[in-house]
């Protein structure tokens, strides 16, 4: 039987996704660090997904990606974010508390599901169906790099609601 490995390359980007998980699995609990419920469905007078939705969403996606690597948990608010649903308007989302136990219970079983990928695994197509021809891998990079990006959006929400800003320790 043949040993499959990984491309150095493949190795280097999964390696530098492993090091965003990390600092991302940090970042999350900073960010919403003393924010509350209710400024948390703040929305500013807008359209924007408030702080409430965003860090749901960051939960449900970390589900999703555990579930795809075999790890069968759900989250509290599932129902409300199945299938990448927007956000609702005429929700009321769970309190963030909840939020922070769900992304504390799933974070060191994702990340272990993530450090022993399979190359099949890894090489594997997008469940997602985002783009033709993606693989796993590429689809973890996008997840890496959304994650990323709603942090940003929480930490920006944090300041405009008179919040000091998110801590990076």
């Amino acid at each position: 039987m043949e040993t499959l490995t990984i491309s150095p390359v493949q190795q280097g980007t999964l390696n530098a996704q492993l090091a965003m998980y990390d600092l991302h699995t940090l970042l999350f609990g900073n960010v919403l660090e003393g924010l509350t419920d209710k400024d948390a469905h703040n929305r500013l007078g807008t359209k924007a997904n408030h702080p409430a939705w965003l860090a749901g969403s960051l939960v449900h996606e970390r589900f999703v990606i555990a579930n795809i690597l075999g790890v069968e948990k759900t989250h509290q608010a599932n129902d409300l974010f199945k299938d990448h649903a927007g956000i609702k308007d005429d929700a009321t989302y769970p309190p963030l508390a909840s939020y922070i136990e769900d992304w504390n219970m799933i974070s060191p079983l994702l990340r272990h599901a993530l450090a022993n990928a399979t190359v099949d695994q890894l090489n594997g197509p997008d469940p997602f169906g985002m783009s033709e021809g993606m693989k796993l891998l590429e689809v973890l990079t996008f997840c890496m790099d959304r994650e990323s990006y709603c942090i940003g959006q929480l930490g920006l929400y944090r300041r405009l609601l008179g919040y000091p800003p998110m801590r990076y320790q």
